[in-house]
């Protein structure tokens, strides 16, 4: 359930039986001719079909990430590592705070792990907190439904084109792109990035069917689900 879809009362009331919320990550960042809320958008839609049977708590997106790389494409927005520690720190107090104890964070955004994964290290020392970084699209089942599909697909290629990431009136290229090589991007500048991707597409194809981009989807789901009913050490509740 959306937090934006309850009230305090209601958050009170779901923490005397249960101690699990999901926090969304992303990025706001260039998807080549998708949108640039690709990674946000993705991220609390698989955080809420994954908690929506259980009716757990789903706080909403943290909409800003890493991504100085693509700081040459407009409308990207980047924070400091510094800055997006202290927000997801202050936000990971402020849930136990109130008593959550197991927070299934749900990233969609790679450049964002590294960084995530040692701020989560950090409140789970100071709290009593469980705390679990899925990156959705790169857990074991779907990852392997992706791979299945097409071996070839990066950034704001196929892998990431969904009904819900798409943009009216815009119409995908055809056929396939080289996959570029990104081995040295972080010793490129913002618009050595931009001239090695042009549209932003990392490679691969623009698009494929929504049957086959469905059935990945139904994956990450599941998967998501599975590990926010069974990912914890213990099941103890309040």
């Amino acid at each position: 359930m959306r937090i934006a879809d309850m009230n305090w009362s209601g958050v009170e009331d779901w923490l005397r039986r249960d101690d699990r919320c999901v926090l969304p990550v992303g990025s706001t960042e260039q998807h080549a001719g998708l949108s640039l809320c690709v990674d946000n958008i993705l991220a609390e839609q698989v955080a809420l079909e994954a908690a929506g049977p259980a009716g757990v708590p789903v706080f909403p997106p943290v909409d800003y990430g890493l991504t100085a790389y693509f700081m040459a494409y407009p409308g990207t927005i980047t924070l400091k590592p510094e800055t997006y520690a202290a927000l997801l720190g202050d936000i990971l107090d402020s849930l136990a705070i109130h008593g959550f104890r197991r927070i299934l964070v749900v990233n969609g955004h790679g450049g964002n792990a590294a960084t995530g994964e040692r701020i989560l290290a950090g409140a789970q020392g100071r709290h009593n907190l469980q705390v679990l970084w899925h990156n959705w699209w790169k857990a074991p089942a779907t990852w392997a439904a992706f791979r299945a599909l097409d071996p070839e697909g990066a950034h704001a290629s196929w892998s990431e084109n969904f009904p819900w990431t798409r943009l009216e009136g815009v119409v995908q290229p055809a056929g396939s792109k080289p996959v570029a090589d990104m081995s040295a991007v972080d010793t490129m500048s913002p618009a050595q990035v931009r001239e090695t991707l042009g549209d932003g597409n990392m490679g691969g194809v623009y698009q494929k069917s929504d049957e086959d981009m469905l059935r990945i989807w139904s994956v990450a789901v599941q998967e998501t689900r599975d590990l926010l009913e069974d990912g914890w050490e213990s099941h103890a509740q309040l």
